[in-house]
């Protein structure tokens, strides 16, 4: 398992019973989390930091409790990058700080390259890779079916002091997205994507990761460059095991180009013990140049 143990501003402080207690930088979340099924204590007893809580609704979705005076939204840093956070339903705050680690690989990858990279990010949510990709001084396009995290990409996009110019943002559906730029000829160095389980595009277009990863992967092999550096895949879908990934991969993009293939699971430290929490897992392709 990979490890994002480099944040200063973010950690798990500790995690039982379907709960993880988080810092962000200096506010503390109580969140509901699916890997947790250990039990540890109780954390709402052990500690009385806690700012605010999500609680599930057995409707579906749930609501924040603000326990102490929490902000609408504030900043948090990853090295030179900087996130807005907020409170979101369905218990998000919009960042995943595990994919710290594909940050830095990517950001590493792209330094070393010494020519200017072209990235496509798909499903790329509130911009997370765009920043670290744009700070590595890649230009990006960036796809999402969400208006508000296009916004949001932006807004974190401008507190990082990212160059504005050197990224396009697009509200659309990944796939005809990636269809049209097919017809359009357009090539790309570097591809990630962050599929969801499930979604819907931009004007309602059903997404099942189950039925449409292999094919959208396959469209996306007629996108890369001559000289591809890497392509990254993200799931936190359960049961997608990082091998399927590694499948795909096979059956599609090294039909076409030479590269090498690593998948794992990816994962945080937590503070108050020698536990790891599973994050999820990755599949990517280093290209020979």
């Amino acid at each position: 398992m990979k490890l994002a143990n480099s944040w200063q501003d973010y950690e798990i402080i500790d995690a039982s019973n379907g709960e993880k207690l988080e810092r962000w930088k200096d506010i503390y979340l109580l969140r509901p989390d699916p890997q947790v099924i250990w039990d540890n204590g109780n954390l709402r007893e052990k500690y009385n930091m806690i700012n605010a809580i999500y609680y599930r609704s057995n409707k579906g979705g749930g609501h924040w409790e603000n326990i102490k005076k929490t902000p609408d939204r504030w900043t948090i840093n990853y090295k030179n990058l900087t996130f807005n956070i907020k409170q979101m339903g369905f218990k998000h705050t919009g960042l995943f700080p595990e994919q710290a680690y594909n940050w830095d690989l990517m950001i590493d990858k792209i330094r070393k390259s010494n020519r200017k990279i072209k990235v496509l990010n798909l499903f790329s949510y509130t911009g997370g890779a765009t920043v670290a990709c744009l700070s590595a001084l890649a230009s990006v396009v960036h796809v999402d079916s969400s208006r508000g995290m296009i916004d949001w990409a932006k807004e974190n996009a401008a507190s990082s002091g990212v160059f504005d110019g050197d990224v396009h943002y697009f509200v659309d559906d990944v796939v005809k997205f990636v269809k049209r730029e097919i017809r359009r000829g357009n090539k790309y160095d570097a591809i990630i994507m962050d599929p969801p389980s499930y979604g819907r595009g931009s004007n309602g277009e059903v997404w099942d990761i189950e039925k449409d990863l292999f094919n959208l992967i396959s469209l996306c092999s007629n996108l890369l460059s001559d000289k591809p550096l890497f392509f990254l895949v993200n799931s936190y879908t359960t049961g997608l095991s990082k091998e399927v990934i590694a499948n795909i991969f096979k059956l599609t993009i090294l039909k076409k180009f030479n590269g090498k293939i690593e998948t794992d699971d990816i994962g945080l430290p937590i503070k108050m013990s020698d536990l790891v929490l599973p994050c999820g897992i990755y599949g990517r392709i280093d290209f020979y140049e």
